[in-house]
C-alpha cells in the first residue's frame, strides 16, 4: 500500500530524511517513531505530496505517486497534528461533516451521506454536540472531530499524525477502539506518536528513525526480542527463606538474583522459557510461588535503547570527521 525507494528530502545542506526505504502492507497499522527533529513530519507531507522529495521515489496502492493524482487522493484520509480550529469556528460539528461530505461529492457516491457522519459522531461521544459550534470546543473535541472527518469518506490508508494528543484517558480508549475496528474491516493506518505506550497496543510493526535515518523496522514482538538481552523472572512467595537467592543458584541456568520484600527477581538466559523449571525447583523446596512472571521490555525501553546507541554513534562519527 505504501513503498518509497532512497526517499531523500533537503532543506538546503540539512538532510532532514536521508535515503528512506519503507514497505507497509495492506491492512497494517504501522508506527512512526522519532524524536523530534528525528524526520517523522518530512516524511509525511512527502508521502501526502504536500512536499517534494529531494530524490527517491512514492508508491501507493502500487502506482507511483505525484500530488496530481486525484484519484489516489481521493483513497487517503490524513489527521494533521494541528486541529481543524481555523475558519471552521462559526461551524457547528455537524455543519463541518457535511462540508468535507460536499467536497468528497459524498451525496453523488453514496446519497444521504448523513447516517455515515451521525454513525461516526457517536463512535467518539460526539453526536451530543453535534449543533455545538466548533469554537466551544475543547482540544480533545476537535481531535476527535478531526479523526472522524479523516474516515468520513471511507479512505483505503488512514494517516495519524499524533492522533490521540490532548485526549482525556477516556478519549485515547475511543479513539484506540475506532483505530482498531477501522483497521478491522482492511483499512491500512500510518501512525506518527510519541505515545509509545500506546503505540504498542496498536502496531502490528514499528519503524524508529533518527536524523532521517531508518535505525529499526520491524514486528512489535521481534523488535523486542531482538533487544532482550536476559530474561527476568519475578516470583512472589508468602515469605522469602533467608539465603534463597543464592541457593536458588543451583540451577544452572540462574544468571543473577535479587530480592526486594517477599519478591525474588531472576535473571536467565532469553533462549528458552525457564518458569516451569524454576517453579518446580521451589516446589520441590517446599515453597509455593504466589505469582510467577516474567517481565517485558516495553516500546518505550525498546526506543530509548535504539536511539541512544544511535546517537553515541553519531557523536562518534562526528567527532571523528
Amino acid at each position: 500500500m505504501i513503498r518509497t525507494r532512497g526517499l531523500v528530502k533537503k532543506y538546503g545542506s540539512f538532510t532532514a530524511v536521508d535515503n528512506l526505504d519503507l514497505n507497509i502492507s495492506a491492512g497494517e497499522i504501522y508506527g512512526f517513531l522519532g524524536p523530534n527533529g528525528a524526520g517523522k513530519t518530512s516524511t509525511m507531507l512527502m508521502l501526502l505530496g504536500i512536499v517534494k522529495p529531494t530524490a527517491g521515489e512514492i508508491f501507493l496502492f502500487n502506482e507511483k505517486y505525484t500530488p496530481d493524482k486525484l484519484d489516489m487522493r481521493n483513497k487517503i484520509g490524513v489527521v494533521p497534528e494541528k486541529h481543524p480550529y481555523g475558519v471552521w469556528t462559526w461551524m457547528t460539528a455537524f455543519e463541518y461533516m457535511q462540508l468535507f461530505a460536499d467536497l468528497f461529492d459524498l451525496k453523488r457516491i453514496h446519497g444521504n451521506c448523513n447516517d455515515r457522519i451521525e454513525y461516526l459522531l457517536l463512535q467518539v461521544d460526539l453526536y451530543g454536540v453535534r449543533n455545538k459550534r466548533i469554537a466551544e470546543f475543547s482540544r480533545g473535541m476537535l481531535q476527535k472531530l478531526s479523526i472522524i472527518r479523516a474516515l468520513l469518506h471511507d479512505p483505503d490508508i488512514l494517516f495519524l499524525d499524533e492522533p490521540i494528543s490532548g485526549l482525556d484517558p477516556i478519549g485515547i480508549k475511543q479513539i484506540r477502539n475506532l483505530i482498531l475496528a477501522e483497521n478491522r474491516e482492511g483499512r491500512t493506518i500510518f501512525i506518527s506518536s510519541h505515545l509509545l505506550s500506546e503505540m504498542e497496543k496498536l502496531c502490528h510493526r514499528i519503524a524508529i528513525i533518527y536524523k532521517g535515518k531508518l535505525l529499526a523496522e520491524d514486528s512489535m514482538n521481534s523488535l523486542l526480542a531482538k533487544l532482550v538481552k536476559d530474561r527476568e523472572i519475578l516470583i512472589d512467595l508468602e515469605t522469602l527463606p533467608h539465603n534463597i537467592g543464592n541457593t536458588i543458584k543451583e540451577l544452572p541456568f540462574i544468571l543473577d538474583t535479587t530480592t526486594n520484600g517477599n519478591t525474588l527477581a531472576i535473571k536467565v538466559s532469553k533462549e528458552r522459557d525457564f518458569r516451569k523449571d524454576i517453579s518446580g525447583y521451589l516446589i520441590n523446596k517446599g515453597l509455593i510461588p504466589l505469582r510467577i512472571e516474567e517481565t517485558a521490555l516495553s516500546l518505550e525501553e525498546a526506543f530509548v535503547t535504539i536511539t541512544n546507541e544511535n546517537i553515541d554513534l553519531f557523536t562518534e562519527i562526528g567527532g571523528r570527521e
